[in-house]
């Protein structure tokens, strides 16, 4: 994974869609969905990395943006 979109495609194939219209919550609502799915156990320990770094990156972007 190497951008916020990659994440999305990892949520998608859980049938999980976030469009919010509020990027920060969107990014906010993608890092809580991602940790549910780990926990379940649906995806790797390293994909869960990567996800969760590619999110902080994006809401620190977002965040310095504004």
């Amino acid at each position: 994974m190497k951008s916020a979109l990659d994440v999305q495609q990892l949520l998608k194939r859980f049938g999980i869609f976030v469009y919010l219209g509020d990027r920060e919550a969107e990014l906010q609502l993608m890092e809580e969905e991602v940790r549910e799915i780990y926990a379940a156990g649906l995806i790797t320990p390293q994909d869960f990395r990567e996800a969760m770094i590619i999110i902080k990156s994006e809401l620190n972007k977002y965040k310095s943006g504004h």
